[in-house]
């Protein structure tokens, strides 16, 4: 079963699903260069209005990085060397040239959080879950996601999320204005999709460009990319840790009882 699919839906928007629901949608190698194919079919393809991510089922949006590939990296050049490769593409997918969105079909936990903070729009079934849960496994935010959260909403909000480590329901999300918008379950997709239809549905896609360009400006001038790759590094730091290898050798442990 291929890990990721690329389908082009007829009103001008794309649609990239993480194909893992057996892993809940995690990431691996194979799926980061879906989410290459993505972006760069957004950039050759100036019909396209938007870019949206979701993931397969109705469980899990994304639950971040697949430990059981990732625990093998021990050290802290093993990991930046990860680390590294998604956090330039949840760059590239930020500063995307088109509005992007996450369409939230489950639980983003992790790193699945933070690919959901480099959308502009995060879309979120009633029952989602999601959380910035990486400190309870004694590393930081590893692909730029804080660094991204810390331009999308208000500081204190943000630091909320960040420190507590906790997973946060979906109507908590609206009230920290990280989500934009939630549906019910039967639904979620299509009404997801039109949501999205009926934002985009009066501007041409050049316009959208055009507007998304003044975003992009501004996070490019303050140097977002920098700022990004510092915290990778200091999460490479913390991974090599001895904190983190206990943590995530925990969790695996009650996953196989």
């Amino acid at each position: 079963m291929k890990k990721t699919k690329l389908e082009r839906l007829h009103n001008q928007l794309l649609l990239f699903t993480i194909n893992r629901p057996d892993v809940r949608n995690a990431i691996d190698y194979q799926v980061m260069e879906g989410f290459k194919e993505a972006i760069h079919t957004v950039k050759q393809d100036s019909s396209i209005k938007g870019l949206i991510i979701t993931g397969s089922g109705m469980e899990a949006f994304c639950s971040g990085g697949d430990l059981s590939v990732f625990h093998g990296l021990h050290t802290e050049e093993e990991a930046y060397s990860m680390l590294s490769k998604m956090g330039d593409i949840l760059f590239e997918l930020m500063t995307l040239n088109r509005p992007t969105f996450a369409l939230m079909n489950g639980v983003a936990v992790g790193g699945g959080c933070e690919i959901a903070t480099a959308c502009d729009f995060r879309i979120a079934k009633e029952s989602t879950k999601f959380g910035f849960i990486q400190g309870k496994l004694g590393i930081t935010t590893g692909w730029g996601g804080g660094t991204m959260l810390l331009e999308k909403i208000p500081f204190d909000r943000a630091c909320k999320m960040l420190y507590s480590a906790n997973v946060i329901p979906s109507e908590t999300g609206v009230e920290l204005g990280f989500i934009n918008q939630v549906f019910d379950e039967g639904e979620f997709q299509e009404e997801g999709i039109k949501w999205i239809e009926e934002l985009l549905n009066n501007s041409s896609s050049d316009v959208l460009a055009s507007y998304k360009a003044m975003s992009v400006r501004k996070w490019l001038s303050s140097n977002l990319k920098s700022r990004m790759n510092e915290e990778i590094k200091q999460c490479s730091i913390l991974w090599e840790g001895e904190e983190h290898h206990h943590a995530v050798n925990a969790f695996l442990a009650r996953k196989k009882n």
